[in-house]
């Protein structure tokens, strides 16, 4: 079966790379993510464009908008782009700049880390973002959930948010990162409800193989099946690893069991193709 992971890191991050070297033992660089693909058989991984400067590390106030993949100069070429936003930087030149970056073919939606940075999904500093992404058709992805920093904000990672955004916006697609977890329940009701809210299963778990294998394991995961089932919403689910946080082969197995096999095709594959039509080029190709 081929594979669309819908959510990567491929950043110069500090915390990466130090979740690659303790926990998850991945070869975090260009080689290891090469290789790592091939042999999990995922055609194409949407990265999910970050950086940060070395006074403050993510997340970063002072990074630039746009944010891209910065960890090699180069990147492989079955890897493409979510524009990353820092509310930070969002004057008129920024989005000058970002309107310039998301209409390179590499660069399929746009990303927004609610939670790290402190405002919500509907605050006006990211109007100019929804505008830009019904332009250009593309989807933005919100970071929801728990944060991978102290530093960040769970109130604004809180996926009830994203109710008011995506009524407002019913001509753009938005894709919750990680589900909302834990907050799963509300997550699956936000994707029932709206028909342009999509949501990955990246980052569920982070760790190697044994770390994934053990979750299926006692209750831990009963409110994201929980969720699962309520939602009855498969064909809006995306499959995501969040890589490095963990392994891509072990991955594809924990997500697998998760999810009926009627529906495999679906978050595996053909969901990526509806949520980011940009990626269709890229995949002609193989």
């Amino acid at each position: 079966m081929k594979i669309i992971d819908a959510h990567i890191h491929y950043s110069n991050i500090g915390s990466f790379k130090e979740t690659a070297r303790d926990l998850s033992f991945v070869d975090y660089s260009y080689n290891g993510l090469k290789e790592e693909m091939r042999k999990a058989d995922i055609v194409l991984a949407i990265g999910m464009g970050v950086t940060e400067t070395p006074e403050m590390g993510f997340p970063d106030y002072k990074a630039q908008t746009p944010m891209g993949l910065d960890l090699d100069l180069l990147v492989p070429d079955n890897v493409v782009c979510c524009a990353g936003i820092n509310p930070y930087d969002m004057d008129l030149s920024a989005q000058e700049r970002l309107e310039q970056e998301i209409q390179k073919p590499h660069v399929v939606g746009i990303k927004i880390y609610l939670g790290y940075y402190p405002f919500y999904a509907y605050d006006e500093v990211y109007e100019p973002v929804y505008r830009l992404a019904e332009k250009y058709q593309l989807p933005v992805v919100f970071h929801t959930g728990d944060t991978y920093s102290e530093r960040g904000y769970l109130k604004y990672s809180h996926p009830l948010a994203i109710d008011e955004v995506a009524v407002k916006h019913r001509n753009v697609n938005f894709m919750m990162a990680h589900f909302g977890d834990p907050w799963t329940l509300t997550g699956a009701e936000i994707i029932y409800k709206n028909s342009n809210v999509y949501a990955d299963l990246s980052g569920l778990i982070v760790g190697t193989k044994k770390e994934l294998e053990e979750a299926h394991e006692g209750i831990f995961l009963d409110h994201l099946r929980h969720a699962l089932v309520f939602a009855q919403s498969y064909d809006k689910l995306l499959f995501g690893t969040d890589w490095p946080l963990a392994p891509f082969e072990p991955y594809i197995e924990f997500i697998k069991k998760l999810i009926p096999e009627t529906y495999h095709e679906d978050v595996f594959y053909r969901t990526a193709l509806k949520v980011f039509p940009k990626i269709k080029p890229f995949l002609s190709k193989k």
